[in-house]
């Protein structure tokens, strides 16, 4: 800013540059400049940030913090500050704080020479903070994620192409089960430190290869958990999805709905059975977060759109009947049992050796009362 400042005082944005530095010679007669960072010093920030999010006494931060920093100053001599030596310092260290060690551990090499970070304590401290916002978004919204696998998406995000960013985030959406099954040849070719020849555009490029490589492989697991507490990002609308902008306004308010509504129900009824379906669908992909089943808010959403519309009400039932019947609890059977398309729901629930106790009672003794 100094430097631009002087060629603005001049008028001349062209100025020579020996003059600059000579008018800043005279300013400052002490340079200190501060070396950049390596990759042991990203890995020691990274932890210490770690640590200081944990649950320990302000003393013991301290201590592990002096500790860190005397092996930080000898590792010129081949010492290292790694997930090992620091786990070493803690007693009982708590899972949690060793997973988000080992995090620290495969992330520091990409975020030293990744040139949107470069190693900026700044940049980490925000990328961490970002990270740390989107497992507190999961845990609140009941959403199972690996932190991992969040860290490796959102270094991604943060440090390659948005175009590539887009096609993984389209591939997740795409595929039934959420997987970017294309990274597979990439992600090998990646570990043997060789490029393919046939990637893309933008996947060979030197940081993709790198993080490709970068554990947890992505090919074989379902994103649309780490996709959907990222979406401030990328929507989990797709282009091809584009509603109009009632079925819109629509969608919004039933993911905020808590309890059944006819004034939604009623606009539900004025839509498309096109516009109903890709409702239903987006619905569907959040309901498939849900890892317990009493009556999540999620469900009454998906009621309404049921409610006017019969084919979406088929494929209500058959995503029912095909949850895990370990997630099921007593208090969703009265809901379903309402409805005539619920019937042989709870009658695949009842006959599922794995439907919890309480459940099978709830759907006995709904039984009796019909009769």
């Amino acid at each position: 800013m100094v430097r631009h400042a002087v060629r603005v005082h001049f008028g001349d944005p062209n100025i020579d540059d020996s003059l600059v530095r000579n008018y800043f010679d005279k300013l400052i007669q002490v340079p200190i400049r501060v070396p950049p960072l390596g990759t042991q010093d990203v890995r020691a920030y990274m932890m210490l940030l770690f640590i200081d999010a944990a649950e320990f006494t302000a003393q013991q931060k301290d201590d592990l913090r002096k500790k860190i920093c005397e092996q930080l100053a000898c590792t010129w001599q081949g010492k290292r500050v790694d997930r090992s030596f620091v786990a070493g310092l803690i007693k009982d260290c708590p899972p949690a704080l060793l997973g988000r060690l080992d995090t620290a551990d495969r992330l520091a090499p990409l975020m030293t020479t990744a040139s949107q970070i470069a190693g900026n304590p700044r940049l980490i401290k925000r990328f961490l903070n970002t990270l740390s916002i989107r497992m507190s978004i999961a845990r609140t919204q009941g959403v199972s994620v690996d932190e991992a696998v969040l860290a490796k998406l959102l270094l991604f995000e943060r440090c390659a192409r948005d175009s590539i960013y887009t096609e993984l985030i389209s591939a997740v959406n795409g595929d039934n089960e959420g997987k970017p099954h294309f990274l597979k040849p990439l992600e090998d070719k990646a570990a043997l430190g060789e490029s393919s020849e046939d990637a893309p555009p933008g996947w060979n490029d030197p940081f993709v290869r790198e993080w490709l490589a970068l554990p947890p492989l992505l090919s074989d697991m379902d994103l649309r958990a780490a996709v959907y507490v990222s979406r401030d990002h990328m929507p989990i609308i797709a282009p091809s999805d584009q509603m109009s902008a009632e079925a819109a306004k629509l969608l919004t308010a039933l993911l905020l709905m808590t309890q059944s509504s006819p004034t939604i129900e009623s606009g539900l009824s004025k839509l498309s059975k096109r516009e109903n379906g890709l409702i239903m669908e987006r619905l569907l992909a959040k309901a498939r977060q849900v890892q317990e089943w009493g009556v999540p808010p999620i469900l009454y959403a998906c009621l309404a759109v049921a409610n006017v519309d019969s084919d979406q009400a088929g494929r209500l039932a058959a995503f029912l009947a095909e949850l895990p019947c370990q997630q099921l609890t007593a208090s969703l059977v009265p809901l379903i049992g309402r409805y005539t398309w619920g019937e042989p729901v709870l009658e695949r629930w009842a006959k599922n050796g794995t439907t919890p106790g309480p459940v099978k009672k709830a759907i006995e003794n709904l039984a009796k009362g019909a009769k």
